[in-house]
């Protein structure tokens, strides 16, 4: 062998060891097991600890998914169809907002779903502007109309949840508002999310801003917690409307946060925060103390890109 062969040879070998070592995932602090969904990779999967795939589905348009309680996924196909998923990838249970209950010929699109303790689902639905409750046949068992100032389809809405009182907490893209719903429908409280005297900029990133808020969740101690989407920023809210505490754009030392998503306070008292549109450069995952120091993260570039809008801890801590 001459000895440039020999170095051909070397190059090879010195790559392939590269790509076996290489982890498509990669965590700082104790590594968990993490649902995510990116619609630019068509990708929702479970990754487990390792950075392994542990279970994946192919999907188009995704803003919302859940593990439930039997293992099952409850996640969408594009912005109309609602599907319960088991581990062997089979549909047991759908539900198109497009066709149903009075929705053909309408322009309509679904954001935020849950399966509620009864066993019936909440269904979001942007455009006719209602909360739909429905059984396992999608007939309505309860309904209510939701306030939008700027009407529009695809951003009425993001994220929403009932939550322990049997209210629903929607946060209103378009127009910048957390809406707090009773069962009947009338906004019992809301939050205007501030633009802290800056001027909109279009765009999904770091260099865009506003307040197309995309998620919000009731707190134990009555407070309320936002994630502002393309605000940059998480912000803790009492039931006055005060921030008591909040998580900025450069906050967290060597993190840009940008398209912020889901937002959860742990037991522990530190917050997860969903980092979408931020670059490969940042942690899509993240998690934080109540002093912001970061304690985890979680970047997978490989499975997933940068429009991850769903990220959520298995099994909680």
């Amino acid at each position: 062998m001459t000895p440039l062969s020999r170095l051909r040879s070397l190059a090879v070998a010195a790559g392939s060891l590269t790509l076996s070592l290489s982890l498509p995932a990669a965590q700082t602090g104790t590594p968990r097991t993490v649902l995510a969904a990116d619609d630019s990779t068509h990708r929702l999967a479970i990754i487990a600890p390792s950075g392994a795939v542990e279970w994946e589905l192919p999907v188009t348009a995704i803003h919302d998914a859940w593990i439930l309680p039997n293992g099952n996924i409850l996640t969408q196909q594009g912005w109309q169809r609602v599907v319960e998923v088991n581990r062997e990838k089979k549909v047991v249970w759908e539900y198109d907002a497009a066709t149903a209950n009075g929705n053909t010929g309408k322009r309509v699109e679904v954001h935020a779903f849950q399966r509620l303790d009864n066993g019936n689902t909440m269904i979001v639905e942007s455009g006719p502007a209602r909360i739909l409750e429905v059984d396992r046949l999608g007939r309505i068992q309860h309904e209510i109309p939701l306030k939008v100032d700027h009407p529009n389809a695809h951003s009425d809405t993001r994220l929403a949840r009932k939550i322990a009182n049997g209210h629903y907490l929607v946060a209103h893209e378009a127009d910048g508002y957390v809406r707090e719903y009773d069962n009947r429908g009338k906004v019992v409280w809301d939050f205007e999310v501030p633009l802290f005297g800056e001027k909109k900029k279009d765009g999904h990133g770091p260099e865009a801003f506003g307040n197309s808020v995309f998620y919000a969740t009731r707190l134990r101690n009555g407070n309320t917690l936002v994630g502002t989407g393309n605000g940059h920023s998480v912000l803790e809210v009492t039931p006055g409307k005060e921030i008591v505490w909040k998580v900025t754009q450069n906050d967290l030392p060597g993190i840009t946060l940008a398209w912020v998503t889901r937002v959860e306070r742990l037991p522990n008292g530190n917050t997860l925060i969903g980092n979408c549109h931020a670059g490969p450069k940042n942690p899509q995952f993240i998690e934080v103390t109540k002093d912001k120091k970061v304690v985890w993260t979680f970047k997978d570039f490989e499975h997933f890109g940068n429009s991850t809008p769903v990220t959520f801890v298995v099994g909680g801590r």
